[in-house]
């Protein structure tokens, strides 16, 4: 029979998956109003990883999680042109009785 193969072969822990919170004020506005909070996390971090991650380390009940790849922005030096790295972005939803006091 073939193997599972959805299980990924190294396992991120909590504190790995979530990078830090994205604090601003467009984050702030969407966690005020629709309980909603952003997230970098790691590139590797699936959605599952991400809402194992916030539920551990903040104690509260996950919804739903968004996940974005951001693309890295062109910048230009005096004599290159280098770009800022790839990131992901990940927006999780909060059952309605649970908040997290970062924001």
């Amino acid at each position: 029979m073939a193997e599972n193969t959805t299980e990924k072969a190294s396992v991120l822990r909590a504190d790995q998956v979530i990078l830090r919170p994205l604090v601003t004020e467009k984050g702030v506005h969407r966690s005020s109003r629709y309980n909603a909070y952003a997230f970098e996390v790691a590139p590797s971090a699936t959605k599952i990883d991400i809402r194992r991650a916030v539920e551990e380390l903040f104690n509260v009940k996950v919804v739903r999680v968004h996940t974005q790849n951001r693309k890295g922005k062109p910048r230009r030096t005096r004599f290159k042109a280098t770009h800022t790295r790839d990131w992901k972005k990940a927006i999780v939803k909060l059952d309605a009785e649970h908040r997290i006091e970062l924001f």
